[in-house]
């Protein structure tokens, strides 16, 4: 009777075991998020208004998800956190962002290529500036 018991505790495990497309991963439990910084002509942070980020690919406009989404640093915001990741492709879309400046009305675009997806343990910055300059 003991036998069988374990027999089909063992079956059991081996049916309900989870497969995954993504393969065996080890993933950090760090929290990751691209961001961008609007810089004045001096270089110093700028005060921005109507930041947006669009995806390219999709056409949506993207929110980062995570309630740290502003920065207490003058001119950074965060364009996309680990919370973006299945919203955007393994092979990286490029996300418009745009800003204007509150001192000099000046708007400025710009793009970068961030990776996410199902199998991505976090977003990844591929492509693009770090920072935005105003004239």
């Amino acid at each position: 009777m003991l036998l069988l018991l374990v027999a089909i505790a063992i079956l059991n495990c081996k049916k309900n075991k989870a497969t995954s497309d993504c393969g065996d991963k080890i993933c950090y439990q760090e929290f990751v998020s691209v961001r961008i910084k609007f810089v004045d002509d001096k270089g110093a942070g700028a005060e921005v208004k109507d930041f947006n980020v669009i995806n390219q690919r999709t056409g949506e406009r993207v929110f980062a998800n995570s309630s740290i989404s502003t920065s207490t640093t003058k001119g950074v915001f965060i364009v996309v956190d680990d919370q973006n990741k299945l919203d955007l492709s393994e092979q990286g879309d490029d996300l418009k962002i745009t800003g204007t400046s509150v001192d000099t009305q000046q708007t400025k675009s710009v793009i970068l290529k961030v990776s996410g997806g199902k199998c991505a343990c976090h977003v990844v910055k591929i492509s693009g500036p770090d920072q935005v300059a105003f004239n």
